[in-house]
């Protein structure tokens, strides 16, 4: 159609179209036509619901405007818009590009993790009448249950599921409502809405009448004379906001429930309320408890003091500086000064934590620097705790946060600089779902898309980072001796053979150990004592056949926990009774076997009843202040003895620690994994670290059956240097990282024949790709089956040019899609993990 001046309507209002990320397995965005409405509004960032396939209905994210049609499909129109305000940036999404493409996953997938849960939009099935729906129908045959339903909507416009559930009594109600939806009697949709929630507090004011003219406030207390309980609340109110010597405390009013806290008449509010005197509202409140900061600045040691100008000078000319400061030699101190200076730039700042564990120690020494200008971040908080932080970050209101991996996805605008503590920590691996990925690396790519830079900081970097410093990549910073007058703690091997053969062993412990415990209990001092296996025993035994109770799902024993009273599988939470009799044989004499966290709690309280004892573990930290609760514990010196698994090997930082015990060195030792000794040293180093740290010296006992192992010498000379060099060289001759760059592909079905195939035939595809690589496999799984899914897996080892990889890695997308295309594999699960801890 035509206009006055030969235009065509089209040409007027041009059509604009929107990519759109969407939450399903889809390699690329899907393209939708903007309403003319929206289109001045809508941008990049933007939260929209959309149709996807011929039914449902999902909630994306606008990852590009523009006025290009799709040509493969004719795109759908977007049903609504969420926000009035992007809630994502463009620096975000490109991000979030970066790594689908990296770690070889969908970028819906790292929306999904990047997204808080509370701002995702849930959908709830709900029915009305059927407008066309009469009672009167002669055909028409309803049951008893029916008919409560079509009653109960007579009355109200629409019922979700769990409100049918109630009227009628029942668990499930979806078959009588399949019965309505059949005979056209309800409709059924569904309602989105949002899982957030702002906090709100109720509070009441006093009108305007009474609060600008005091003869109308005097005529009030006339009337109330006769009416005490009303009377009191008005002076409360008074009492509490002073309208007439400060006019303005009048417009906020106080809190609704500061009247029953005094313990005045709630009925007499209510009248007041009625009767015009006070109006009630509402506001949003924080969450967060509002913390004053005292931006002082740190005092530096003059060691600290040259660690940060070495730091500064780095970062002159490189993005990545490695600060490798032995444990205790005060890193905090030093982070504290890098973030006051980014601060007061204008920049924002991201401190990565590998552990909640010490997000909570962290976080108590930032809090008195930082106050509530600081944001935490971390899953241990509820989804609407994580999307206020998430709005404060927007908002500015947080331009420094704290926290785990998952921070890395929040919405930064102008990040300065990113520290990452413990950098070395596997924590910072994540493993399910996809993406999966590698916290330090991407953090240094995010600084690299601000312009940032970063900060790696570890007594005991990773090999790679360190090499990556050696070469000149990263700046190299190293700090030697520790803070104020510390000394690093002693080491003593305790050979567990030897003390057994001559029968000084008693519940699993050395004689050196026990002394050494005894002797800080006499002094008033602390122990931690590390084992990183949680549960009273790894598994039960047979006395007399040697049979093990295992999982009916996975490949695995199943570890005893005492405390409970149950036999536990650890990586599909089955659970039974502990077997009474032996499964083999139907010998009654069933042993514990090893060492858990629990069953060295039980030791200890056996070997020092006098001591208090206490553990830190999964087990024991699953509520939301778990942590929290016993590290305070500790620091009042409320705890002796504090047993635990890895959590307690990481930056804790208190003085009355003068004992660690390490109680099995061995086991770290011969894992079957090419990290095993590097990830030994590193915790067996960290957990020793936490001894000695004030004036008073520190030892670490080492319970081992091997003590004349190579890396004992390293560990007790402190010889980070020459460990590394001792391991690259054995890495380089047999193709490890970091001269290589690994990714592992785990296949995994039901049925092990049908996994076999599926995964012989994925490698020989792979081994048609042209790039250089080694293809390893397939091999049956460290553990075969879990969840009664058969595992294999393959090994690729790449060459290091990025290039390469980038072409490797899109090969193999299309390799592991060819392969589930078949009919017989179209049920098996491939998964690509790049850079697998």
């Amino acid at each position: 159609m035509l206009d006055l001046f030969g235009h065509t309507s089209e040409e007027n209002n041009p059509v604009w179209y929107a990519d759109v990320i969407l939450p399903v397995p889809i390699p690329k965005m899907f393209t939708y036509r903007i309403p003319t409405d929206l289109v001045k509004s809508l941008g990049i960032g933007f939260r929209v619901i959309v149709p996807f396939g011929s039914k449902k209905i999902v909630t994306g994210i606008v990852g590009k405007v523009h006025q290009k049609p799709p040509t493969a499909y004719d795109a759908k129109q977007i049903l609504d818009q969420l926000d009035n305000e992007a809630v994502v940036n463009a620096l975000q999404i490109k991000f979030w590009d970066w790594m689908a493409s990296y770690y070889c996953c969908n970028l819906g997938e790292v929306m999904n993790a990047a997204l808080p849960s509370g701002l995702k939009i849930s959908s709830e099935s709900k029915i009305q009448l059927h407008p066309h729906f009469s009672l009167e129908d002669p055909g028409l045959v309803l049951d008893k249950r029916e008919l409560v339903i079509l009653e109960a909507l007579a009355d109200k416009d629409e019922l979700d599921m769990q409100q049918c559930a109630d009227l009628l009594g029942v668990k499930s109600v979806h078959p009588i409502i399949k019965s309505l939806v059949a005979k056209e009697a309800v409709l059924l949709f569904e309602q989105m809405k949002e899982k957030y929630s702002p906090k709100k507090e109720v509070r009441i004011r006093m009108c305007a009448r009474f609060a600008k003219d005091k003869k109308e406030l005097e005529g009030l207390f006339l009337e109330l004379k006769s009416k005490p309980k009303q009377e009191q609340v008005l002076l409360k109110y008074l009492q509490e906001v002073p309208i007439y010597q400060r006019p303005e405390t009048n417009g906020p009013g106080m809190q609704k429930a500061g009247i029953k806290e005094a313990g005045l008449s709630q009925s007499s509010l209510h009248t007041l309320i009625k009767n015009g005197v006070f109006e009630e509202f509402q506001v949003i409140i924080s969450r967060f408890e509002e913390i004053s900061s005292s931006d002082k600045e740190p005092v530096l040691t003059t060691t600290q003091q040259e660690a940060t100008r070495e730091i500064k000078h780095h970062f002159a000319d490189k993005q990545t500086v490695l600060l490798h400061g032995i444990t205790g030699s005060g890193k905090t101190e030093i982070y504290v000064s890098l973030i006051q200076e980014a601060l007061a730039s204008g920049s924002q700042v991201l401190l990565l934590l590998p552990e909640i564990a010490l997000t909570t120690h962290m976080v108590s020494r930032l809090l008195g620097v930082f106050g509530s200008k600081m944001g935490v971040f971390h899953s241990k908080y509820s989804d609407n705790e994580r999307v206020e932080v998430w709005q404060g970050v927007l908002s500015g209101k947080y331009d420094f946060v704290v926290g785990v991996r998952s921070s890395l996805f929040l919405p930064f605008s102008s990040l300065g600089l990113i520290i990452v503590d413990e950098e070395h920590e596997n924590s910072y691996k994540q493993y399910d779902p996809a993406p999966r990925f590698q916290a330090r690396d991407s953090a240094i790519m995010l600084a690299w898309l601000h312009q940032a830079k970063v900060l790696l900081g570890s007594a005991t970097p990773s090999f790679e980072s360190y090499q990556n410093a050696i070469l000149g990549k990263y700046g190299l910073v190293q700090v030697q001796e520790r803070y104020g007058n510390a000394e690093l703690p002693h080491y003593l091997l305790a050979n567990i053979n030897e003390d057994r053969r001559k029968n000084l062993l008693k519940l699993d412990m050395t004689r050196l150990l026990r002394e050494r415990i005894q002797e800080a209990l006499n002094r008033q001092e602390q122990v931690l004592l590390f084992q990183n296996r949680r549960g009273y025993s790894p598994f039960l035994s047979c006395e007399e056949c040697g049979w093990t109770p295992s999982c009916e799902r996975c490949d695995v024993s199943l570890t005893y926990h005492q405390y409970s009273e149950e036999v536990r599988c650890h990586y599909c939470g089955f659970k039974d009774q502990p077997p009474k009799v032996c499964g083999a044989c139907g010998h009654s004499k069933i042993s514990a076997v090893g060492l858990g966290t629990e069953r060295i709690e039980e030791t200890i309280g056996l070997l020092f009843p006098e001591a208090r004892v206490a553990r830190m573990d999964l087990d024991t930290t699953r509520s939301k202040y778990g942590y929290q609760r016993i590290l305070e514990e500790f620091a009042a010196r409320n705890i002796d003895i504090l047993v635990g698994t890895q959590m307690i090997s990481k930056g804790l930082d208190f003085d009355g620690v003068t004992v660690v015990g390490v109680m099995d060195a061995d086991r770290m030792l011969y894992y079957p994994d090419f990290r095993s000794g590097e990830r030994a040293f590193q915790m067996i180093t960290q957990v020793a670290g936490r001894a000695g740290r004030r004036d008073k010296p520190g030892t670490v006992i080492l319970q081992t059956r091997k003590p004349d192992h190579s890396i004992f010498e390293y560990i007790l000379k402190g010889d980070y240097v020459g460990f590394f060099r001792t391991e690259m060289q054995e890495r380089r001759r047999f193709f490890y990282p970091p001269w290589v760059k690994n990714i592992r592909i785990t296949v995994k079905h039901k049925d092990r024949g049908t996994a076999e195939q599926a995964a012989r035939l994925l490698v020989e595809l792979l081994k048609d790709i042209p790039v250089k690589k080694i293809v390893l496999g397939p091999e049956k799984g460290l553990i075969g089956r879990i969840k009664d899914l058969h595992i294999l897996e393959i090994l690729v080892k790449l060459e290091r040019s990025s290039q390469k990889q980038a072409v490797f890695k899109q090969a193999l997308l299309e390799k592991v899609l060819e392969v589930g295309f078949e009919k017989p594999f179209r049920s098996v699960r491939m998964i690509i993990d790049v850079d697998p801890a």
